[in-house]
């Protein structure tokens, strides 16, 4: 993905919605959406009225910064999700979910998908016992992924485990503290997935 250089809490304020894009940070009153829950900008306050394609593309931008993917990237998930039997949006964000990086933040193991990118990049993890470094690869039920042998005695990641420890994590997950582990026990349902999205819209832009 291109190098973001701007603001990611400013993505939150256009899409007038909660992105968790700074980890810890979104949960707290530091959360600039706590205190300008509107679009930046001089007009940002302005109430302006969104219609049709307008609608769509709110949809598409918010599920694409969600997951910080490029337009680019986004569109060849929907491709794949579209030549897929199934409804096709659903489809979608099953793929989305099943990213490697996003499989790591639900385990608790990184602040953000950003801080998670960066870690699979960098080599931290094994997936069935190979060591990967692609963010966006897709995790199959069955996967096992585990905390690389010299990462597992790093403090910054020992005590991101150890604030996360608690963590609610999805029923198609299982999670090992311990062994520093997470396995894919099944494909993640519409019902698992809890961004405030409606994807027929955006199966609506892309068919136009």
């Amino acid at each position: 993905m291109a190098r973001n250089r701007k603001s990611v809490c400013r993505f939150c304020r256009v899409e007038r919605t909660k992105l968790f894009l700074k980890g810890h940070k979104c949960y707290t009153d530091k959360c600039p959406m706590e205190r300008k829950a509107y679009p930046p900008g001089e007009q940002g306050r302005t109430r302006k009225r969104i219609l049709g394609y307008g609608i769509q593309l709110r949809e598409k931008q918010k599920l694409k910064r969600y997951y910080g993917m490029s337009e680019k990237q986004f569109r060849l998930f929907f491709e794949r999700a579209e030549r897929k039997r199934g409804v096709t949006g659903e489809i979608l964000l099953s793929m989305l979910e099943r990213r490697l990086d996003n499989v790591i933040l639900l385990a608790g193991f990184a602040h953000s998908r950003s801080h998670a990118r960066q870690l699979v990049a960098h080599g931290h993890f094994r997936k069935n016992g190979k060591k990967v470094t692609i963010p966006s690869m897709l995790v199959e039920k069955g996967d096992i992924i585990s905390v690389h042998e010299r990462s597992s005695d790093s403090e910054d990641l020992n005590a991101i485990i150890e604030f996360n420890k608690n963590k609610e994590v999805p029923p198609w997950l299982n999670i090992n503290m311990e062994e520093k582990t997470v396995s894919v026990v099944s494909f993640p349902k519409r019902e698992d997935i809890t961004i405030p999205i409606e994807e027929r819209l955006i199966v609506e832009l892309y068919s136009k």
